[in-house]
């Protein structure tokens, strides 16, 4: 059985469905959809979408701050069980988590925070440490995922570029969250467990990135970085059949991004 995964942060799913950014969903048709920044509660979400009827759909919003945030599967495959957080309720509040197990395979859809301050400057160390502190609890469920054996596959808005290769301007970006040394490490650390980043398993040129700041032609003239990832346990990764992303699709600032899995 081949299973077409995709992940997008959509930066508003009500948005993008209005505006008609979700029209080349029905010829896709992939078997599971998760998606991040839905900025929206399941019953919100419910009263505008169509077109989901034939999946099952699960919603984490967030309570701290309504209308920011949230992530949600849409499957084909019915999952045996779905939780919102890490394991133990930690960040269920703000909306950031989806952990569904199935079968063959566990898939984490995550949207991380970003790091970066917003209009209060005095914030952003907080906000920095905040991401790292979310990190930290992420990297210790896959520590333990991946000695248990069981196959796991991540998917989301990770808000770090990897490497240099990963974004048009690595001089600029590594004094900003993002691209920072520290926040990098952190899926070093990710990999030296046992977790692969999926996409350049298939492509290893630079240019192809996942989100683009909006305003200075910067989407036109392919000025990004690679925040959206997919990481798959050493013991899935050889199921997985191709890797992509998808800059064509336009609305977001985010493009989707996706994997192929013969199970």
């Amino acid at each position: 059985m081949t299973i077409n995964i995709l992940s997008w942060n959509v930066n508003g799913l009500r948005a993008r469905y209005s505006k008609g950014h979700l029209d080349w969903l029905p010829e896709e048709t992939p078997d599971i959809f998760c998606l991040q920044e839905i900025k929206a509660t399941e019953d919100q979400v419910k009263e505008t979408l169509n077109g989901f009827e034939d999946y099952y759909s699960f919603y984490s919003s967030s309570t701290v701050t309504p209308g920011f945030s949230g992530v949600a599967i849409y499957s084909k495959i019915k999952p045996n069980k779905v939780i919102d957080s890490f394991g133990d309720g930690k960040y269920k509040d703000e909306g950031r988590i989806l952990k569904a197990e199935y079968d063959n395979f566990i898939l984490l859809n995550i949207y991380f925070p970003s790091g970066a301050a917003d209009s209060n400057r005095n914030n952003s160390e907080t906000k920095l440490h905040n991401k790292l502190m979310f990190y930290e609890r992420f990297l210790n469920l896959t520590e333990f995922l991946a000695s248990s054996d069981k196959q796991v596959l991540i998917c989301g808005d990770f808000n770090i570029a990897h490497a240099s290769i990963d974004l048009a301007n690595p001089q600029n970006a590594c004094k900003k969250p993002g691209f920072l040394q520290v926040e990098r490490a952190l899926l070093d650390r990710l990999i030296a467990q046992g977790y692969t980043d999926t996409f350049r398993e298939y492509n290893k040129e630079p240019h192809h990135y996942t989100w683009w700041s909006n305003g200075y032609n910067l989407r036109e003239n392919n000025i990004g970085m690679r925040l959206d990832h997919f990481f798959a346990t050493d013991n899935l990764r050889y199921n997985i059949k191709s890797a992509y992303t998808r800059p064509e699709i336009i609305g977001s600032d985010h493009c989707p991004i996706g994997v192929e899995i013969q199970l």
